[in-house]
C-alpha cells in the first residue's frame, strides 16, 4: 500500500495519545478517527477503518476474523487508575452493577473477578448517570470520566487492573491494535510500534500539553503514563491476556476463546 493513507480507529482517551505520537502529522500517511472503545470494533467491521485499537473481549465475536497487528497495546500490571467499580456496599455484597457503555472488556473483567474472587455472579445492566446515580449501588466507570467525573457519593472502590493482578499474578490486556485478516497494510504495523516508541519517549509532553485539556492535572497523568500503563504486549502481557479470555469462557461469559492470531 505505497503512498496510501490508513485510516485508524482510536480510543477517544489519554491512554491511547502514547500509541498515536506522530501519526497526526501531514507527513505520516494516517488518518485518525477517535471514538470511545465500545464503538470502534464496528468500525473495523465495516471497513470505516484499516485497523482500530480495540478492546481484546471483541475478538471473540463469531464471525470476525481479526489478527493482532502490533506489539503496542494499552494494558497495566496492577492498578489502572482508570478502570474502576464504585459502590456504596462493600464488594462481597454488590447484586447489580451498573456498567458504562462506552467499555466492552471491563465489563466482563468485571463479571469474572466478582465471581473469582467474591463468589458472586452479577447482574449487569447500562447506567444512565442521569436516572441512576442515587439509586445504584455500583458502577463500573472506564476512561478519562473516572478522573474528571467520578461519582463522589460511591466512596468504595475496587480497581480492575490491580484485582485481577492478585487473582492471577498477571498483567492485564484491554486493548490492541486489529486488522482483519485478509487486509494488505504494508508497513502499518511498524509504524504503529514506533509511534508507541515515540510516545514512550514523550510521556512528559503529553502529560504537560495533551493531559490538561482532557480533565487531567498534569502531575496526576505523569503517573499514569509512565507508572500505571503498559504500552507493549510482551510475553507476560500475551499470557495474561490468554488466561482472560479462557476464564471468560469457563465461567461463560463469552461462547468461546478464540485462537489470537499475531501478525
Amino acid at each position: 500500500m505505497a503512498g496510501s493513507v490508513y485510516r485508524l480507529g482510536v480510543v477517544s482517551f489519554l491512554n491511547s495519545r502514547p500509541l498515536i505520537e506522530g501519526l497526526d502529522r501531514d507527513s505520516a500517511g494516517v488518518e485518525i478517527v477517535f471514538d470511545v472503545p465500545s464503538a470502534l470494533p464496528g468500525m473495523l467491521d465495516r471497513d470505516a477503518v484499516d485497523a482500530s485499537l480495540v478492546p481484546v473481549i471483541d475478538f471473540v465475536h463469531s464471525g470476525r476474523s481479526w489478527s493482532i497487528l502490533s506489539d503496542a497495546c494499552i494494558g497495566c500490571d496492577g492498578e489502572t487508575l482508570t478502570v474502576r467499580v464504585f459502590a456504596r456496599v462493600p464488594p462481597e455484597e454488590i447484586h447489580t452493577l451498573h456498567v458504562d457503555g462506552d467499555s466492552h472488556t471491563s465489563v466482563v473483567l468485571a463479571s469474572l473477578i466478582w465471581r473469582e474472587m467474591y463468589g458472586r455472579q452479577l447482574r449487569v445492566t447500562p447506567y444512565n448517570p442521569s436516572v441512576d446515580r442515587e439509586q445504584c449501588d455500583a458502577v463500573l466507570l472506564i476512561g478519562d470520566k473516572v478522573i474528571n467525573n467520578r461519582p463522589i457519593d460511591l466512596d468504595i472502590q475496587v480497581d480492575l487492573g490491580g484485582a485481577w493482578k492478585s487473582l492471577t499474578g498477571l498483567p492485564f490486556v484491554f486493548a490492541v491494535w486489529a486488522a482483519k485478516r485478509e487486509r494488505e497494510l504494508g508497513d502499518l504495523a511498524q509504524m504503529l510500534a514506533g509511534a508507541r516508541d515515540l510516545g514512550l519517549a514523550n510521556l512528559d509532553h503529553i502529560a504537560e500539553d495533551v493531559a490538561p485539556g482532557m480533565g487531567w492535572p498534569v502531575e496526576l497523568a505523569r503517573r499514569y503514563l509512565t507508572r500505571r500503563l503498559v504500552f507493549k504486549l510482551d510475553r507476560r502481557q500475551r499470557e495474561g491476556l490468554s488466561l482472560f479470555l479462557e476464564l471468560a469462557n469457563k465461567n461463560g461469559l463469552v461462547a468461546h476463546a478464540p485462537e489470537l492470531v499475531y501478525a
